[in-house]
């Protein structure tokens, strides 16, 4: 009896031994003994937005040098949307700077006549100035071309401008880049060539694939224009997806396409860039865009 006495006290003690682990385990919430899980680092939240950025630079074409503006084939860079300092147009670099300052902490890089290939010479010297901003209108000279066969691919188009932010974020990785769409070119056809004298100046040579044969609306004609019509959708799409890659970049949205220029936003020597009036515009698109929290 006493042997299973001790056997019977043995058991009991296992039992509740095993009885108490369990109890245990359970009081803790289960796996109390392993070691505690690394929790999940947070995602880095995406840099806010600037909306009154101190200093900026632009890159681009002759509309933001302000071509045709004020004379006959000549760059009037003091009615630029972006950087001008004409109280007609209150440029970009005004409203957002104010007049005094937009004088020192602005710089205007835009080339009449650059195409896309030729931004990034244009964005590694406006980087230079370390600016919080830079604007970017690019596009039109891609599509205004001797002829359509002439104009830009657009895989060509997409590589250039990635290659021009890339060039940008490897100097001034902290500036924002605000990207203007490229203008609808056949409205500009369609306002301009009813005034005789806009019709002569292209006649020169600016921008055929869509203003040559102003008066033609044959198919053949029709098709032309369309298909320019057609490239510069794509090319603006292309600026859209290409800006969405960057959390630093903001497209218009379409802005720029979508205003609908009339006579008194045209040059009134060619009938094509915009005027002082139509610089004004521009800058009022940039700066709701620019100045908007979201």
């Amino acid at each position: 009896m006493r042997k299973q006495g001790h056997r019977s006290r043995a058991v009991v003690a296992v039992l509740t031994a095993a009885l108490v682990g369990v109890a245990g385990c359970d009081a803790v919430g289960g796996d109390a003994a392993g070691p505690t899980p690394k929790a999940k680092p947070s995602p880095k939240p995406a840099p806010a937005w600037d909306s009154s950025p101190a200093s900026i630079a632009a890159v681009g074409d002759s509309i933001t040098r302000g071509f045709d503006a004020c004379g006959v084939l000549t760059d009037c860079p003091d009615v630029s949307w972006a950087t001008g300092s004409s109280t007609q147009v209150d440029s970009l670099a005004v409203r957002l700077l104010g007049r005094t300052k937009a004088a020192g902490r602005s710089w205007n890089h835009a080339v009449s006549g650059a195409r896309m290939a030729d931004l990034s010479p244009q964005m590694a010297q406006a980087a230079a100035h370390g600016p919080e901003l830079v604007t970017v209108m690019v596009g039109a000279n891609d599509a205004c071309r001797d002829s359509t066969a002439a104009m830009t691919p657009v895989s060509d188009f997409r590589a250039g401008f990635e290659d021009a932010l890339g060039v940008l974020r490897k100097r001034a990785p902290k500036a924002q880049v605000y990207v203007a769409s490229v203008p609808n070119l056949k409205r500009l056809w369609s306002q301009g060539r009813a005034n005789p004298l806009g019709k002569q100046v292209w006649k020169l040579g600016l921008c055929p694939s869509m203003l040559a044969d102003a008066d033609a609306v044959d198919p053949a004609a029709t098709e032309r224009r369309d298909t320019v019509q057609k490239r510069v959708e794509a090319y603006n799409l292309v600026l859209k997806q290409v800006c969405a890659k960057d959390e630093r970049c903001r497209y218009d949205g379409g802005a720029v396409y979508d205003y609908r220029f009339g006579t008194d936003q045209l040059s009134h020597w060619d009938w094509f860039h915009p005027s002082v009036n139509g610089q004004a515009r521009l800058a009022e698109i940039a700066y709701r865009r620019i100045s908007s929290v979201s």
